[in-house]
């Protein structure tokens, strides 16, 4: 029996408790691959436009997650709690020609954050077929076949290339020459396989505008908040203590919450006041460049930080898509039903001189 037992608890892996308990449906990079390619599959990299040209998945897009949170140079956020008005968000999916009966698979390097902002947008307006990709495209990139034949003529030119250069300083031409010449035999394989690699470098595709269409029938609201629910738990949470049936997670960096690190549109530095501070760090595995820890490393903070599974949790960072879509999604990996990102975030927050902040 207890053999059976541990059995089944080896099985109970972040992807499966995601099916049952959370509707946030993970995809490992060994599934994600058989997909690439595929016309009713696109990927998208919620990373910005620099780090998508140094590496992407091929054929992918890019939709920066921190530009799908909109807002006014004084953070205010028109049709909160979506993240955009929906004119502007149908308009921006059509530039990247993304179909409604696509499969959208989210994805980032491997940390997770810039991930489920994009995860968080599309699930937002009613976009029921999205995924996130558990590890993102270094995953994806430590799997690939080719990309391993690539790296090892990669190391050999290196190699070749530096005895080449330690030759010519002991006055050995004809040995200088001889690995010089290796080394662009090793060139040339890795240019026919360069093409082949799942993850590339380079700008992104060009796209014909799709027609998409958003429906407020199928707008969702459950895991999404904006600055006036924040406010009540705020309150709440300053009179009535840990008994409060709130919590409201600042998810960001400590430079950040003193305003050592300045950001664009900010006015303010501080947080919100009643707030824990629980930085999303807590939540990436970095060792197995996974997006998120297994499920008992990630309760155990929450644990720890007296966050529990009756209480209705808002997180928020800097822009809400990004590491307040992160910790939100690690709470719903866990099965926390109640859980909201606050869209608007610090950037709303920290600009409204009428809403209070501690320092």
């Amino acid at each position: 029996m207890k053999r059976l037992m541990s059995a089944v608890a080896a099985l109970v892996t972040v992807s499966s408790v995601a099916l049952f308990a959370s509707e946030v449906n993970l995809i490992e990079p060994e599934e994600a691959i058989k997909l690439i390619g595929d016309k009713n599959v696109i990927f998208i990299s919620g990373d910005d436009e620099d780090a998508y040209k140094n590496n992407h998945i091929a054929g992918s897009i890019e939709m920066y997650a921190h530009h799908l949170h909109h807002s006014d140079k004084m953070g205010n956020m028109h049709c909160a709690p979506l993240y955009q008005c929906p004119k502007e968000a149908q308009e921006h999916i059509r530039e990247k020609g993304i179909r409604n009966d696509q499969l959208i698979i989210a994805y980032d390097n491997f940390r997770g954050p810039n991930a489920t902002g994009v995860y968080s947008f599309f699930e937002s307006f009613g976009h029921k077929n999205i995924k996130l990709l558990n590890g993102g495209f270094d995953g994806v990139k430590a799997i690939d076949p080719n990309q391993k034949i690539y790296d090892q003529h990669k190391a050999e030119r290196k190699e070749f290339k530096d005895k080449a250069k330690e030759a010519k300083k002991a006055g050995d031409e004809k040995l200088a020459t001889e690995l010089e010449a290796k080394a662009k035999e090793a060139k040339a394989k890795m240019d026919e396989f360069q093409p082949k690699l799942l993850i590339q470098p380079g700008e992104e595709p060009k796209h014909e505008h799709s027609e998409y269409v958003l429906n407020p029938d199928q707008f969702e609201y459950s895991y999404i908040a904006d600055k006036n629910e924040v406010k009540t738990a705020m309150e709440d949470i300053l009179k009535n203590g840990e008994k409060s049936k709130f919590v409201i997670i600042d998810t960001r960096g400590m430079d950040e919450i003193i305003g050592e690190k300045k950001m664009d549109n900010v006015a303010r530095g501080g947080h919100i006041p009643g707030s824990k501070l629980i930085e999303w760090k807590n939540f990436t595995d970095f060792d197995k460049k996974k997006s998120f820890k297994s499920l008992p490393e990630m309760q155990k903070v929450f644990d720890q930080t007296g966050v529990t599974k009756d209480q209705t949790i808002y997180a928020y960072c800097m822009v809400g898509a990004g590491r307040g879509s992160d910790i939100i999604t690690a709470l719903r990996l866990l099965g926390y039903e109640n859980v909201k990102v606050f869209t608007g975030s610090w950037d709303t927050w920290g600009n409204d001189m009428n809403l209070p902040i501690r320092r």
